[in-house]
């Protein structure tokens, strides 16, 4: 048996004897484990002073390459709520959270959203890009899932759900409003954006920039020497002047890009840091779903020559 199924297997074994005592019992505070910083956010929002809500990756960490631990096993077998997104984001835990969603509390939230408003995955013909949380008109969904598994768990509670939910879409729908303005701002020869994996293209689409990752859709993709060399000549033949680093991704290629423009003569400079696949450190705007996408959306209209409020949407943003 390879470790890897080992480890699957124990994981299974410990979540079952967790479960055998029960969910934390009815009434009272919920609650929520979610996998990534964005879900854990849609829950905060929706659930109020009503749920305690704990994500398993934090800030820099990468979904598409997160296995669970021993202490997430645990959080999660014991939560009243486990949501985590789906369409194959979470790759390694995959197995793991579709067997455990047999207990009737556990919801992927992005997978119900409309085929037709996904974008094929770059390398599994079934698959779809699960980066949808970069725009603000995509990211409904998965809130409206959150406050329909939380109603779910707690229906004399709905009410409050449903206000808290409707006050956060209210809350997309100026965050939209915003990007799309900014956006619009940069010239439309300057809208290329080019970023360490192929996590913008949902944000590509909506606001008409053509994206280039040096990795696909998912990290565990490998970026060959090739396909730097590829676009080190886009950068220098289309004289592009920013390229992007990511928070949850290493920089390595991104500078080797800047590296291999340089040698031809031509000036790249990193026009900022992106959350890609997890928000900033907890406490702060950017550790919000809602600060990260104004930090993105304010920093790319920013760098490619676009106008934009000095601190972003809210006023909130350093630098």
């Amino acid at each position: 048996m390879t470790p890897t199924k080992r480890d699957f297997l124990t994981g299974l074994a410990a979540a079952s004897l967790v479960l055998a005592s029960g969910p934390v019992a009815a009434g009272g505070t919920l609650s929520v484990v979610a996998t990534t910083g964005m879900i854990a956010d849609a829950a905060r929002q929706v659930g109020g002073d009503l749920v305690e809500v704990k994500a398993l990756m934090g800030p820099g960490v990468d979904p598409h390459s997160y296995r669970q631990t021993r202490t997430d096993i645990v959080a999660l077998a014991r939560a009243d709520v486990v949501l985590w997104h789906g369409l194959y984001l979470e790759a390694q835990m995959q197995d793991f959270l579709q067997d455990l969603s047999e207990q009737g509390t556990v919801t992927a939230v992005a997978e119900s959203i409309p085929r037709a408003l996904l974008l094929a995955h770059d390398t599994y013909a079934d698959k779809f890009d699960p980066h949808v949380w970069m725009v603000p008109d995509l990211w409904v969904h998965v809130v409206e899932n959150v406050r329909a598994a939380l109603t779910a768990a707690r229906p004399e509670n709905a009410g409050a759900f449903a206000a808290n939910a409707a006050a956060h879409l209210d809350e997309l729908a100026a965050l939209a409003a915003y990007a799309a303005k900014i956006m619009a701002t940069v010239p439309a020869e300057r809208r290329v954006l080019v970023t360490a994996h192929d996590a913008f293209n949902y944000f590509g689409k909506a606001y008409d920039f053509e994206v280039m990752g040096i990795q696909g859709i998912s990290t565990e993709s490998e970026a060959g020497l090739r396909r730097i060399a590829d676009l080190v000549d886009v950068l220098v033949s289309r004289e592009i002047n920013a390229v992007f680093v990511e928070s949850s991704v290493s920089d390595r290629n991104v500078r080797a890009l800047i590296e291999g423009a340089a040698a031809r003569g031509h000036k790249v400079e990193i026009g900022g840091e992106l959350f890609s696949d997890a928000m900033g450190e907890p406490g702060t705007y950017v550790g919000t779903y809602i600060g990260m996408i104004d930090h993105n959306a304010t920093v790319i209209a920013r760098a490619l020559g676009g106008t934009t409020p000095e601190a972003g949407m809210k006023g909130l943003l350093n630098g």
